[in-house]
């Protein structure tokens, strides 16, 4: 009975004392981000745009508007290598007059006559999706190139060339680079998850990426030695049908809706100017598309949002999606590198 009396009371007795707090795990950190300083000969505008416009035109030039976000890597990067230590720096300076606007800034903004809103209103407006975004306007303040995300040097020259020349009067950015990058530079790869298809179709409702590239393609082979081998990429790109179009291609075509077309109008209709570009697709409809270079972290989640439908429970924004994943992955512990 004793034996027994004191098991009892040794076993009340563990039971009262507090188990120990699991240690707390330390959140988390988001690196990567990088702080612009624009060149001191962006415009110092007073952000009444139409005036800007009308002062640019006297002197033959063009207005652009640099959309950006402190702290964006992408606009960092596009900062340095395409507007201070560009090979073209001098050609800007002499044929634009560049913007700077923050689209989540609080400066009032004067766009055009009926319009005059903050930044990050008229950010908006523009449909900004992406940092940097590159507006082009003509000498009528109507917006005659959009660039959304980063470009490379080359690419964002012949973009500079393209407005410059008033190219845009007359044919398509991608005609433009085509009759003035006569070499092609890069061969069509072949990868294990992708398919090559003339019907989009018949790929079903489930979700679709469609990846656009072409013979002048200057970021395709970084994209296919890069994310199209990196395992976490690999493993989300498998909720999709993975296709490809060759965008110089006059072959037959088939749309999502079954429309006869080719692989170079159905780029062109679909205002598709960065090569390599990927649409993401969901029940034949366009949910996304990557449409600049993106780094893993940004390209792996813009595919999760689609790829897992969480578009359908975040549909106004990626990004509102993107800042919720952010916190669970920052709250396991795990650092977020927007750089890499």
């Amino acid at each position: 009975m004793n034996r027994h009396f004191h098991s009892l009371l040794s076993l009340l007795v563990l039971l009262m004392v507090p188990l120990a707090e699991p240690a707390a795990v330390e959140p988390g950190k988001v690196t990567g981000g990088q702080m612009s300083q624009h060149p001191d000969w962006f415009k110092e505008s007073f952000l009444d745009i139409t005036e800007d416009v009308a002062e640019a035109a006297q002197a033959g030039k063009h207005v652009i508007l640099f959309m950006h976000l402190n702290g964006c890597p992408y606009c960092y990067r596009m900062t340095e290598e395409n507007f201070k230590n560009a090979p073209y720096t001098d050609f800007i300076k002499e044929n634009f007059d560049v913007i700077a606007v923050n689209i989540k800034g609080d400066r009032e903004i004067a766009f055009d006559e009926n319009t005059s809103v903050p930044e990050k209103e008229l950010a908006g407006i523009l449909k900004v999706r992406y940092t940097p975004t590159v507006i082009f306007l003509s000498t009528e303040n109507k917006p005659v190139l959009r660039l959304n995300g980063y470009r490379s040097v080359e690419a964002f020259g012949h973009a500079l060339h393209f407005v410059a020349d008033k190219a845009y009067e007359t044919t398509t950015l991608s005609s433009y680079i085509e009759n003035r990058s006569k070499a092609a530079r890069y061969s069509l790869r072949a990868h294990p998850m992708l398919k090559e298809t003339d019907d989009l179709s018949t790929l079903g409702e489930g979700p679709v990426a469609l990846l656009v590239e072409d013979a002048r393609c200057d970021a395709c082979d970084a994209l296919h030695d890069g994310h199209l081998k990196n395992p976490e990429i690999l493993s989300v790109l498998e909720n999709f049908t993975f296709v490809r179009i060759d965008a110089g291609s006059e072959a037959p075509l088939k749309d999502m809706q079954g429309n006869a077309t080719t692989p170079r109008s159905f780029a062109e209709a679909a205002g598709l100017t960065y090569r390599p570009g990927i649409i993401l697709y969901d029940g034949g409809k366009e949910i996304g598309r990557i449409d600049g270079m993106l780094y893993s972290y940004h390209f792996q989640e813009m595919l999760r949002y689609v790829g897992e439908r969480h578009y359908k429970t975040y549909p106004n924004s990626f990004y509102d999606y993107l800042g919720v994943r952010t916190a669970e992955i920052l709250k396991t512990g795990k650092d977020v590198d927007l750089s890499r």
